[in-house]
């Protein structure tokens, strides 16, 4: 499997405005969202980024099929 860099950054551009648009659709659940993160343990934050590393890799695993 060769490594695309176009593709790469196309979907890192993609990311990025997602992340754009929920903050100009949604800054004040957006800012409440970040400060609901604040009080949770690091360990819990860690598996919940683990679980959407994984649910993220699925996704393109399935869409690369």
């Amino acid at each position: 499997m060769d490594f695309n860099i176009e593709l790469f950054f196309r979907a890192l551009g993609l990311a990025i405005v997602l992340e754009g648009l929920c903050w100009t659709l949604f800054p004040g659940g957006m800012r409440r969202a970040l400060l609901s993160l604040l009080p949770l343990p690091e360990n819990q934050l860690r598996v919940v980024g683990l679980t959407v590393l994984v649910v993220g890799l699925l996704v393109v695993w399935l869409a690369s099929r």
